[in-house]
């Protein structure tokens, strides 16, 4: 499927009208951008898939830009507080943001409790998503259950049942209480400052579910010491065609349809922006690029700051409500 089509999945019927980018941009200043390095701030640690995603991207961006792209982790807080350290930096173009869709369940469910250091549509400008990447949710091997059904059966009734995320606020936090709720089951949340602790410790067997994106979950189902119970994407993943969707498991609210892609900040100029955008889509279609997000379960990204931004008003809408069903509290 190529990025156009999954973006016309994506915004829905109704994205026409939101193309507009709610944020103000800057003019001028762009004509002899990049002058520096450039620090990528991924809001995790080294390891995980974004973490994977930034540097296969920086590497390709650092021969058409000029300049290194220098990818620095700064994991915690569900990815709050590597994205705050761009919010606060100069609007110039030398320090963006990689960050993934917990980067709007996080800001939702501080904003949700009036904590929110920052806001997506306010203090950001979305350029251009690097790759869309399903989300799968996992359990050891050894887990008697083979779907996400089965895991539920598992669990009801039981006082001892563990989910692991990737911080509070997080995409996994949302989806370990959404299920709680509508499964009528009891889990208790283990936060992590990431994918790849969590993912260890779902290996270990000390939490019993959890998720990741599917290009680094794979490598761990594929060996065998993990079990993929069913993708948070709309449709079955293409790498695990026998995984389950939470819809057809009979979790709708589960559903979140992944993604990868850089961010400014707010007013930094246009020239900057529609310069990252161009080299970003150019990059998601470089041969040997395009094989590496298709051969660990993603899409190739791309497209305008515009799309993206529309896309991001729909997930906020859907999330944000759902983080205030379920009362998520990143504390």
């Amino acid at each position: 499927m190529t990025p156009i089509h999954r973006r016309a999945l994506l915004l829905g019927a109704g994205a026409a009208t939101l193309a507009a980018p709610a944020l103000a941009q800057g003019t001028g200043g762009g004509a002899d951008w990049p002058r520096q390095p450039i620090r990528v701030v991924v809001p995790f640690p080294a390891g995980g898939t974004t973490d994977m995603l930034a540097r296969l991207f920086g590497q390709r961006l650092s021969e058409t830009l000029g300049q290194p792209m220098l990818v620095e982790n700064r994991g915690g807080g569900g990815g709050s507080i590597g994205a705050d350290v761009v919010a606060k930096a100069a609007p110039d173009g030398h320090v963006v943001l990689f960050h993934n869709l917990t980067f709007v369940t996080t800001t939702s469910a501080l904003q949700f409790i009036g904590r929110a250091p920052h806001d997506i549509e306010r203090d950001f400008i979305a350029v251009s998503v690097g790759a869309f990447v399903p989300g799968i949710i996992l359990t050891q091997a050894s887990h008697p259950a083979n779907n996400l059904r089965e895991f539920v059966e598992w669990a009801r009734g039981r006082t001892d049942v563990f989910y692991g995320s990737t911080g509070p606020g997080s995409g996994m936090n949302l989806t370990g209480e959404t299920l709680k709720r509508d499964a009528g089951i009891q889990m208790e949340h283990v936060p992590y400052r990431g994918a790849a602790p969590l993912v260890q410790e779902l290996v270990a067997g000390r939490v019993q579910l959890g998720s990741d994106q599917i290009s680094t979950g794979m490598v761990h189902v594929n060996n065998g010491t993990l079990k993929a119970l069913a993708t948070l994407a709309p449709t079955r993943p293409r790498v695990l065609p026998n995984v389950p969707t939470v819809r057809e498991m009979g979790f709708p609210n589960l559903e979140q349809q992944g993604w990868n892609g850089y961010f400014v900040p707010a007013r930094t100029p246009d020239a900057v922006v529609q310069r990252l955008q161009r080299e970003v889509s150019a990059a998601a279609q470089v041969p040997e690029i395009n094989r590496r997000i298709l051969e660990t379960g993603g899409e190739p990204g791309g497209g305008t700051s515009a799309e993206f931004q529309a896309m991001l008003r729909t997930q906020i809408s859907s999330i944000r409500a759902l983080v205030e069903s379920v009362r998520i509290r990143p504390e």
